[in-house]
């Protein structure tokens, strides 16, 4: 692990919050798994746990943004992008045998009824990647409201497959919701090329 301590605390928390939660995650294990002194989590962060995990929420968000960027720009078209990004997911699901998951789901599940800074948090980074999926796939040709239908249900397949495949130690989940994902990206552009889309 490299860079700041600072950087290395949102790191290690994320880390954390994929693999246990953020009920599950205390900050003197953030401190330790980081390798920074405990006095320094507060130093960055004054409002204690729930500051760090809002701005942890963030920042993976924009990670998570990020990746899915780079995978669409290696891949050859839409359909290989979907279809990589879900196959990487269930990659990375076998390799961590199922403990590393989407963070931000993780911590959603646990705090969208009891902590409302958090429940704000993660809700703006699904509307990011909900937003991010809709100009990429308008941008392909999708008229734009179905486009944002098309990035909703992306990734609800992948945050509910993320569940599945976790609870049941499999990554068939993944895959069925990845097919998912493919096959209604595909009509979806074959009725824009046909012009049978609604205009957006």
């Amino acid at each position: 692990m490299s860079g700041t301590t600072k950087e290395r605390i949102l790191e290690s928390t994320a880390e954390l919050f994929r693999r246990q939660g953020y009920t599950g995650t205390g900050m003197k294990q953030i401190a330790t798994e980081a390798s920074a002194p405990f006095g320094s989590v507060y130093h960055f962060f004054p409002g204690g746990k729930e500051e760090l995990g809002a701005e942890t929420i963030r920042a993976s968000g924009r990670l998570y943004t990020q990746l899915f960027a780079s995978i669409a720009v290696q891949a050859p078209d839409v359909l290989s992008a979907v279809r990589d990004f879900f196959n990487g997911a269930g990659e990375t699901l076998r390799e961590t045998d199922y403990a590393d998951a989407c963070p931000i789901a993780t911590v959603a599940l646990e705090v969208a009824s009891t902590n409302e800074p958090l429940r704000l948090a993660t809700a703006e980074v699904f509307e990011e990647w909900i937003d991010g999926a809709t100009e990429y796939f308008a941008y392909a040709g999708i008229p734009r409201a179905r486009a944002r239908e098309i990035g909703l249900a992306m990734l609800s397949l992948l945050e509910g497959a993320f569940i599945f495949s976790r609870a049941m130690r499999t990554t068939e989940p993944m895959a069925i919701a990845g097919s998912a994902a493919v096959e209604v990206v595909r009509q979806a552009l074959e009725a824009a090329e046909a012009g049978a889309g609604p205009k957006a």
